[in-house]
């Protein structure tokens, strides 16, 4: 599995297909341990991903990890993290729809060997790279819907989104990550 991804990942590494070759300080493939249980993808690289070539290390990392380790979960040794796209659009933007392509060959050719049974969406660029629905994140998350390889993908807020919404009330949004995170640790206990 290793040595596969480690081909995809050396032809990412000089891909030159869009603009953001030319402005990247770094490609961030993946981080986590490569399996064919627990995949999450995130949107696209920030300033700290795209200077270490880690995905989620800035404060959203840091809160993911704290998430993830609330409920008995962490990257080093459950789950394997990337991003739809592997390059740092500049400022932070969005990425646009032919930098998403051009980057889906390795997003999907990661996915064609880890196979894996739990696929987390985090948040809306992902959601929308996988899922056509007339609704965003808000609606999506925290329900299962039918992913590739037989797997099981559950959209979750990103956690920027989180660090920008600091309530903990019934109802918020880091109310409701709580409650996804534990259905998603429900259904990783069963594999």
């Amino acid at each position: 599995m290793e040595e596969e991804l480690n081909k995809i990942k050396e032809k990412c590494l000089n891909c030159t297909k869009c603009a953001l070759s030319k402005t990247r300080n770094n490609v961030v493939f993946s981080d986590g341990i490569p399996n064919g249980k627990l995949v999450l993808i995130g949107e696209a690289p920030g300033y700290y991903e795209d200077m270490k070539g880690i995905p989620f290390v800035g404060k959203a990392g840091q809160l993911l990890d704290k998430i993830l380790d609330c409920v008995g979960l962490s990257r080093k040794n459950d789950i394997y993290i990337m991003n739809t796209i592997k390059c740092r659009p500049p400022n932070n933007r969005d990425p646009e729809d032919f930098e998403k392509e051009a980057c889906r060959e390795y997003l999907d050719g990661q996915l064609s060997i880890l196979k894996p049974k739990i696929i987390l969406l985090c948040g809306n660029i992902a959601l929308k790279s996988f899922l056509n629905l007339p609704y965003g994140i808000t609606k999506a998350r925290g329900k299962w819907y039918d992913g590739p390889y037989g797997s099981k993908m559950m959209p979750i807020y990103h956690p920027s989104y989180l660090l920008r919404n600091d309530s903990r009330e019934i109802g918020s949004p880091k109310w409701q990550m709580w409650q996804d995170i534990k259905e998603i640790k429900k259904e990783y206990d069963k594999l």
